[in-house]
């Protein structure tokens, strides 16, 4: 099938071949053809805001070159041309870090008007041109990208732009799901703490995360010594996370289970239960406006509401093992209650400064967990049923309860 256009892999696939890395998606650009010359050839049009085909045997996605426009604020306010007469750098020029503007055709030769390859070899972020201030993803982009690639620097003057943009309000336009989506890809990647960590230099923390930010000024009530705040520890927290190799909703757990201090240092607050239920809050917000999925919101919630219960574990008798049991559903859903301990290990863990430590608490968890799984609720059930008239729920969840308390008694004993 001959082409009367050239084709080029561009962005990330170029990027990580050249750092040695697996790559895992192409992006294709057309430069010298236009949309009918594409179908013409059998190439099905998918895109909706520019021309974007899908190649009609790999289904691959290639992408006509094309320029774009700034017409209204936010992320979406964008006019793209698309045509036959426009070239491949100016293309590149569109795109957000010089890292990324660099293509490869299908010989393995490069072009790199920009400087990509250098500022790869120099570990360091860099915009293309100040057309990436026009986008607002673009910081969270490249704050991922940090959380990924987490020994480049970002480049002064990129910095000092994406600062310009957040005191421009560029950052208020952005909607939840599109935040959500670029900061739960960034806390999977190697070092979370760097994504928050660039979010909060810009200033775009404080816009989209104000409960994180907050902790900056926070000292943890923890540690003597008050250099290390709030956010510092939430930042061990989650990079130790990450360490572990965690799924999602641990590590978003993780990383939100010390907004307690904030509430602490606020409102002047000693009082246990007012903590937790203002820290529950707190979290119950974030999650909200993020619209997080329920699996990562229900978890992040739970630790929120029994970090300090889970810590003292070991300490607590039997009767209130069962409740705490019970209010994290640990029996109907004890692979949830198994990530909960997870997130509360790496909570503890930094406070101790070493990450290898079995907490005593943990086993004394998991021991009455299985001690409290092998009691025999429906038999127990059963009997009470036999020996009650009317209604018997609330007996036999009374019945079953005190089975529990005896079980866990014993093998604690």
């Amino acid at each position: 099938m001959s082409q009367p256009f050239s084709i080029y892999t561009v962005g990330g696939a170029v990027r990580d071949a050249l750092l040695g890395l697996p790559v895992k998606d192409r992006d294709y650009v057309v430069v010298g053809a236009d949309p009918q010359q594409m179908q013409a050839l059998g190439y099905l049009p998918v895109g909706k805001d520019f021309p974007v085909f899908l190649h009609p045997d790999t289904h691959e996605e290639y992408a006509l070159a094309r320029t774009e426009r700034k017409t209204a604020p936010g992320y979406a306010g964008f006019v793209f041309h698309a045509a036959a007469d426009v070239t491949l750098e100016q293309d590149l020029m569109r795109r957000d870090l010089t890292i990324n503007a660099i293509a490869m055709d299908e010989h393995g030769n490069l072009t790199d008007p920009y400087g990509g390859q250098a500022d790869i070899q120099n570990k360091i972020f860099r915009h293309v041109s100040t057309a990436f201030a026009e986008d607002p993803v673009r910081i969270l982009r490249l704050a991922r990208f940090a959380a990924r690639f987490h020994d480049f620097n970002i480049a002064p003057e990129t910095m000092q732009l994406m600062q310009h943009m957040v005191h421009a309000g560029e950052v208020d336009a952005l909607v939840p799901e599109r935040v959500w989506q670029e900061l739960s890809r960034g806390l999977m990647e190697k070092k979370p703490s760097r994504m928050l960590q660039v979010l909060q230099e810009c200033g775009a923390l404080e816009k989209i995360l104000p409960e994180l930010a907050a902790l900056e000024k926070t000292p943890h009530t923890n540690f003597s010594q008050s250099e290390t705040t709030a956010f510092l520890h939430a930042m061990q927290v989650v990079d130790a996370a990450a360490e572990k190799n965690t799924n999602l909703a641990i590590r978003v757990a993780a990383l939100l289970c010390d907004v307690e201090e904030v509430n602490r240092e606020n409102q002047n607050e000693s009082n246990t239960s007012t903590l937790l239920t203002l820290s529950t809050k707190l979290v119950e917000t974030l999650c909200a406006r993020l619209k997080m999925q329920n699996e990562v919101r229900d978890l992040a919630i739970i630790l929120a509401r029994e970090l300090n219960n889970l810590h003292r574990a070991k300490e607590l008798p039997a009767e209130l093992l069962v409740k705490l049991l019970e209010r994290c559903d640990a029996l109907r859903r004890p692979e949830r209650f198994g990530e909960l301990l997870v997130a509360m290990e790496c909570h503890q863990l930094t406070l101790t400064e070493s990450h290898h430590l079995i907490l005593p608490q943990t086993t004394k968890l998991r021991v009455a967990l299985a001690a409290a799984q092998a009691v025999p609720a429906g038999a127990i059930a059963a009997t009470v049923s036999a020996q009650v008239t009317g209604n018997a729920a609330e007996p036999i969840a009374d019945a079953i309860h005190k089975a529990r308390v005896a079980a866990i008694e014993r093998v604690l004993n």
